[in-house]
């Protein structure tokens, strides 16, 4: 019997695919060191070797992917240098990102922000791990949207998806360093026009989380068809 893909009229695109490699990152589907075997995924996607390497590619342009002559590709795997060199450049991206709200820069868009918390409250309470962990990483990459800087944005959408690639090494399964009460509290700060406070709650944060990190490392091999949900025999939605 041949395996089911995944492939739709747009799922055979490269940045498709290379969301869907993304996603199951971020959300601790795939771990640090996973190898992301060509057949396998051709396999999964129903596609040839070029549209896998050129998704592979991209990933490895956000530094999610390591690519490895002669041995393939693999989910990146951070080291601790890496850890405190991210966490340094969020702080110094998240606390501008503070002050230039407080400073008028979208704070009539802050109640959006509140029900992203509730959300990210909702998942950890259904103990839906991979909403919350893609909602509290959204959180922040929310807060930076409302000063309207692309660039900005950009440079920390980036560092966001890091960090969440080091949770998934550093972290086990079911928690999350990045706490929605710390998110409370400094939305509160900023819809108070408190910069100060809101500078001092976000740097708190952010070290915080750069310790929890440091805990246990995750382990394990992957099998590409259970990450992406597929059996054989089982038929997937275009």
């Amino acid at each position: 019997m041949s395996t089911p893909s995944l492939a739709g009229s747009n799922g055979s695109k490269p940045e498709a695919i290379a969301e869907r490699i993304r996603a199951a990152i971020l959300e601790h589907r795939l771990a640090p060191g996973a190898k992301l075997t060509e057949a396998q995924l051709c396999e999964v996607f129903g596609v040839k070797r070029g549209p896998i390497r050129q998704a592979l590619a991209l990933l490895a342009t956000d530094r999610l992917v390591d690519l490895e002559p002669n041995r393939g590709a693999f989910v990146a795997s951070p080291s601790l240098q890496e850890v405190h060199e991210v966490f340094e450049m969020r702080r110094i991206i998240e606390l501008a990102v503070v002050e230039r709200i407080c400073a008028g820069h979208g704070p009539r868009r802050l109640k959006n922000m509140g029900s992203m918390i509730g959300r990210e409250r909702k998942a950890f309470e259904t103990r839906d791990f991979s909403a919350w962990i893609r909602l509290s990483g959204e959180f922040h990459t929310a807060l930076a949207s409302l000063t309207g800087n692309t660039v900005l944005c950009d440079c920390l959408n980036g560092l966001v998806a890091r960090s969440t690639l080091i949770s998934a090494l550093y972290e086990s399964l079911g928690r999350s360093p990045c706490s929605f009460e710390d998110h409370e509290a400094i939305l509160a700060a900023l819809d108070a026009g408190d910069a100060k406070e809101a500078a001092a709650l976000m740097s708190r944060h952010l070290q915080s989380v750069e310790l929890k990190m440091l805990d246990r490392p995750a382990r394990g091999a992957a099998d590409l068809h259970e990450v992406f949900g597929l059996r054989p025999g089982k038929t997937a939605a275009a």
